[in-house]
């Protein structure tokens, strides 16, 4: 949201009056002045006018989740448990997940209450690295690498996925790392090369790897530096 509309909220505050007092610099966002008008402020900024907080700012949340299998990636469910009754009551509130696993697979997890953070993490379009521990049912052909590596045609998208990488590391296992996260993209990648994925295991994200301390099942916050690489 604008910062002029923060302030034209407020009872009895119109947008000239705001545009004023954030021109004059008696504004401040997070402690520092703000003197542009249109800036945007989100709803985790603390918002100052004279000293007088307009707005708290509500508490962003950045969780590493080292997902079990036999857990939905869902925040509510009738029938299976969910990735959320992993996490704190106190902490569930407005979290959403970063690019879900399905019941079956295990390994890094995201979740966040910061959409516009998310969003950079999973887009296609920004293309961050996601890696992948993969076992196969039958043996992974040389072929496959090169069908990985020119990208796969998906029918119900209309699209060619964006080429991958594929380093076998045994007769019925590799590394896979694809650059867009479409809905169930390995598996699908897989089954166009003949193949069927057994188990699947995410590694990484961009810069945020799975703590290798971490347990299945068991969460911490990510560091400043692991929400900072998504930003940057």
């Amino acid at each position: 949201m604008k910062l002029s509309r923060i302030l034209s909220n407020r009872n009895g505050i119109s947008r000239s009056q705001a545009n004023f007092l954030i021109a004059s610099g008696r504004v401040t966002v997070n402690g520092a002045p703000c003197r542009e008008p249109a800036s945007e402020v989100d709803r985790f900024a603390q918002v100052q006018v004279d000293g007088e907080i307009i707005q708290a700012g509500e508490p962003a949340r950045y969780l590493m989740l080292h997902k079990p299998a036999g857990y939905l990636s869902a925040t509510l469910d009738d029938t299976h448990k969910t990735v959320l009754d992993l996490i704190a009551p106190a902490l569930r509130p407005d979290l959403h997940i970063a690019g879900r696993l399905d019941r079956a697979s295990t390994g890094l997890l995201i979740l966040t209450n910061d959409g516009q953070w998310s969003r950079l993490l999973t887009e296609p379009r920004v293309k961050i690295p996601k890696v992948y521990r993969v076992t196969t049912a039958g043996p992974i052909s040389k072929q496959t690498e090169t069908l990985f590596a020119q990208g796969i045609w998906f029918e119900f998208e209309q699209l060619t996925t964006s080429p991958a990488q594929l380093d076998v590391l045994d007769t019925r296992e590799a590394r896979v790392t694809i650059y867009e996260g479409r809905y169930h993209q390995v598996k699908r990648m897989f089954h166009a090369a003949g193949n069927r994925v057994t188990a699947l295991h995410r590694e990484s994200m961009g810069d945020i790897r799975l703590d290798e301390a971490l347990p299945p099942g068991d969460y911490r916050p990510l560091t400043i530096q692991e929400v900072c690489s998504v930003r940057n």
